[in-house]
């Protein structure tokens, strides 16, 4: 037997690509993808009156939190001691003040709208709320920044509902742990949390609230959550 027939009869023990798995592989990616765009969408069109309604809440929040914001920085306000503040010096954390504030309210509102989208009109309704609250508290409680506060300045509309005199509550802490609330079935509500800790600190640090400020956050903002759940659960089918 030569050796040509003998390397016809072992066959060639070359290890050969699986063109069929790797098809089937990118198959299965797009199928993928596109069933969960299709559940997206389905999803959306099931709750678009939900959606709908929570953004006509967002823009009366909104609105209420710009006149607020108005009102208490034409008014003025009066400095009060600060246990914590009278023992630190400002240091300016404003990068973490503005495009960390900026990045937490973004993902807020960007995961559900990505990945939950049947929560969307909850989680907006939520922070509408919360916004609303902080919009009343602002009107009745007469604080003025304190003059040693490192000052921030933010872009775009955030910029429009950046105020003076804006004290109580502060919205750096509690719009952040309003997320660990909403998220609670999520590894992303510790992003939530940890972004509410940091900018407490933050603003404390940079002298832009009071202490009271900032623990009252925590609190207002649960009872702002659980004030939510009953009353917007009745409007999910």
């Amino acid at each position: 037997m030569t050796a040509t027939e003998r390397e016809s009869m072992m066959g060639n023990h070359e290890p050969q690509i699986d063109r069929t798995a790797q098809v089937s592989f990118g198959q299965r990616a797009k199928d993928y993808f596109r069933k969960g765009f299709h559940d997206w969408i389905r999803e959306f069109l099931e709750y678009r009156y939900l959606i709908g309604l929570s953004l006509v809440l967002v823009v009366v929040a909104t609105y209420l939190d710009y006149y607020s914001g108005v009102y208490v920085t034409e008014k003025g306000g009066v400095e009060v001691p600060d246990l914590i503040l009278d023992h630190l010096e400002p240091i300016d954390l404003s990068p973490l003040f503005v495009y960390g504030y900026i990045g937490l309210v973004v993902a807020l509102i960007a995961y559900p709208l990505l990945f939950h989208i049947r929560t969307l009109h909850a989680v907006v309704s939520q922070f509408s709320l919360l916004v609303v609250l902080r919009s009343i508290f602002m009107i009745f409680t007469h604080l003025e920044t304190p003059p040693d506060a490192v000052p921030a300045h933010f872009p775009w509309i955030f910029g429009q509902l950046s105020f003076q005199n804006d004290m109580f509550f502060s919205g750096h802490t509690a719009i952040p742990f309003l997320g660990f609330f909403l998220f609670k079935d999520s590894p992303v509500r510790y992003l939530f949390l940890v972004g509410s800790i940091v900018m407490g600190i933050v603003v404390l640090g940079m002298h832009m609230h009071y202490s009271i400020d900032v623990f009252s956050a925590f609190f207002i903002t649960y009872c702002s959550y659980r004030m939510g759940m009953r009353a917007f659960d009745r409007l999910t089918p």
